[in-house]
């Protein structure tokens, strides 16, 4: 008793590309017969009969290779189109389905964009955002920045309070508010997740 296997296929406007599903198959045991007319597969009890084919193939370019998981089978088609199925029905036409991109030489080819251009057009276009507009533009230098225009504008205990903050808590706290600043040390406050340690020099 014979059996079909699985099977699937896609198609271009040159060719049909099969995968016969079939796992470990032996080379040497597998029996594939391609005419123009019909696409014979036959492996142990497998069989696969794909005949009449939709249109005409060209056997001598068509082929097949043997993979772990797959035979892959695929026809060379004599005239360019899609055809939707593999086998032909006995009332359908010969012809292929006319494919939008069968006749090639027909079609004027698309004008060529320069994407360097656009790309330089979109990017200078796009207006630099001040610090005013967006407090996360421009990154550390930013941020540095702010803190300078910070500590240019404030009076001394307030400068005071930033430097003892920033040099006590090894640069992870910074403060403005010197009545609790000028208490006593200020402790170290690393990010979540992270860990101080205390460097011998």
């Amino acid at each position: 008793m014979s059996l079909e296997p699985r099977h699937q296929f896609y198609e271009t406007d040159e060719k049909v590309n099969l995968s016969v599903m079939i796992k470990e198959v032996d080379a040497d045991k597998v029996n594939i017969t391609i005419t123009p007319h019909s696409a014979k597969f036959e492996y142990n009890e497998w069989k696969l009969n794909l005949e009449p084919l939709k249109a005409e193939v060209d056997p001598e370019q068509s082929g097949y290779r043997v993979g772990k998981v797959k035979v892959e089978i695929w026809l060379v088609k004599k005239v360019l189109g899609r055809w939707g199925n593999l086998v032909r029905e006995d009332d359908e036409p010969k012809a292929p389905i006319a494919s939008s991109s069968a006749p090639l030489q027909d079609k004027p080819l698309p004008k060529h964009k320069n994407w360097e251009k656009l790309a330089d057009t979109a990017l200078s276009s796009e207006k630099e955002k001040t610090l005013s507009e967006d407090p996360n533009t421009g990154g550390d230098a930013a941020l540095n920045s702010f803190f300078q225009q910070i500590y240019a504008g404030a009076d001394e205990d307030t400068k005071r309070a930033m430097m003892k903050s920033f040099v006590e808590s090894g640069g992870t706290a910074l403060s403005t508010n010197w009545d609790e600043v000028g208490k006593g040390k200020v402790e170290v406050k690393p990010p979540s997740g992270s860990e101080y340690k205390k460097w011998a020099a």
